[in-house]
């Protein structure tokens, strides 16, 4: 194929980590580099020719193959990680960043200098961050047929990501996840999670603050949920309130899915976990 170096591309893929392998591959191949991303679906700009990458298992394993000896373990894995962002922006980086690695004599993974290696460095920790906040501040409910149900709304895509913990932690029990932003969730059940999605119409998005009410909810779970709070308030001492810190620690835009926030709380209390 032949494809002028004068001419502009854009390329467009599934936003995925093989995907990015695969725009790798081809554009290699191609010997030509693209100026921006978009996702499959998505309206390219004006004045620019699109290339629509088909994923390929066999084209991204030999970009990976390649990158794995250019870079450590940690720095691939984060690479990966990075897609979790869902940041528009972070495409091109993400691109230009493997490019580079993959013709370095040696690993830029600790060039900061490097624009493209700060922003995707920046990005997979944010997405770290995401991610341990949702394994602090997942509150499970209990449905009336004892399954634990719990509602969460994270900044970036890290449900994924922090299913293996609650895998690990409650093995035996049967639970449901559900990223309301985004509209899926994980269930649990027999040692196994599978990803679920619901229909416009299920009663689960009628539940601003992800809270059960009525016959949803087991009929012991008010209970709990009240002594769960009588437990963070007898905790905190009101003498080292630091509200600033709290609001740090535990951002304010995810007080909607705390039991103890569901009740007029001190300004501060230690952030817990259920």
């Amino acid at each position: 194929m032949n494809v002028s170096a004068e001419e502009e591309w854009v390329f467009a893929y599934d936003r995925t980590w093989d995907g990015m392998l695969t725009a790798v591959f081809d554009a290699f191949v191609r010997r030509q580099f693209p100026v921006a991303f978009i996702g499959e679906g998505e309206v390219p700009p004006l004045f620019v020719r699109t290339h629509r990458v088909v994923t390929d298992e066999e084209k991204a394993g030999r970009v990976l193959r390649a990158l794995r000896r250019k870079l450590s373990a940690g720095a691939v894995t984060g690479l990966a990680t990075s897609l979790y962002s869902e940041l528009p922006e972070l495409d091109l980086h993400l691109f230009r960043f493997v490019c580079k690695a993959l013709r370095a004599e040696r690993s830029i993974e600790t060039n900061f200098a490097d624009a493209d290696v700060l922003f995707v460095t920046d990005t997979y920790r944010k997405v770290l961050r995401e991610r341990l906040r949702m394994m602090q501040f997942v509150r499970f409910q209990k449905t009336a047929d004892g399954t634990y149900f719990s509602m969460i709304e994270p900044d970036f895509d890290v449900l994924p990501l922090v299913v293996p913990h609650f895998s690990d932690r409650f093995g035996e029990e049967r639970w449901l996840i559900f990223d309301r932003r985004r509209r899926y969730g994980y269930y649990h059940a027999d040692h196994r999670a599978v990803r679920v999605t619901f229909d416009e119409g299920a009663e689960l998005f009628r539940l601003p603050d992800g809270r059960l009410g009525g016959a949803m909810r087991d009929a012991d779970e008010a209970d709990y949920q009240k002594l769960w709070r009588t437990y963070f308030k007898a905790i905190c001492i009101k003498e080292r309130l630091n509200p600033r810190k709290h609001r740090k620690d535990m951002p304010v835009r995810y007080w909607k899915y705390l039991t103890e926030k569901q009740e007029d709380m001190p300004a501060a209390c230690p952030p817990s976990e259920k």
